[in-house]
């Protein structure tokens, strides 16, 4: 969204007269697993999240970003009695050497919007959530 002045005019270019808002969402989703790891990050690269719909569990994408090196390394350890063979979700990711956790954490997340195959843009993992069940996060009505 774009905000200006009521009397400023339109000119090409960033100016202080014209303000550029963000508008970000905030949720609760439910850890389904992780990625591995890449260039300098350790324990896991991002996370894979869900959340229930229709008596299901539906996987809504990855967060990769706002995680602190202390985080990874916690919450790695968090993961490693919770480790599965088989996806938790419906509708799992194709992606190779996923680590997938039973769906008992839940994650929040802020993020800009939803996509039309229902995962997010732009997530950031804000933290764990201990005050909330898994079984109660639910998708919200906006996604698709």
């Amino acid at each position: 969204m774009v905000g200006k002045g009521a009397s400023s005019p339109y000119t090409p270019g960033r100016t202080r007269r014209w303000l550029k808002v963000k508008i970000k969402h905030e949720e609760e989703f439910v850890v389904v697993g992780c990625t591995k790891p890449a260039g300098a990050r350790s324990h896991f690269g991002a996370i894979l999240i869900a959340g229930h719909r229709g008596g299901k569990l539906l996987y809504a994408g990855h967060v990769g970003t706002g995680f602190s090196e202390a985080q990874l390394s916690g919450h790695w350890k968090v993961f490693q009695p919770l480790r599965r063979d088989q996806p938790t979700v419906a509708d799992p990711p194709r992606e190779r050497g996923l680590t997938r956790i039973e769906p008992k954490l839940v994650a929040q997340v802020r993020f800009t919007e939803w996509t039309h195959d229902r995962h997010l843009r732009h997530p950031v993992f804000l933290g764990l959530r201990d005050d909330k069940d898994a079984d109660e996060v639910m998708l919200p009505e906006d996604a698709p």
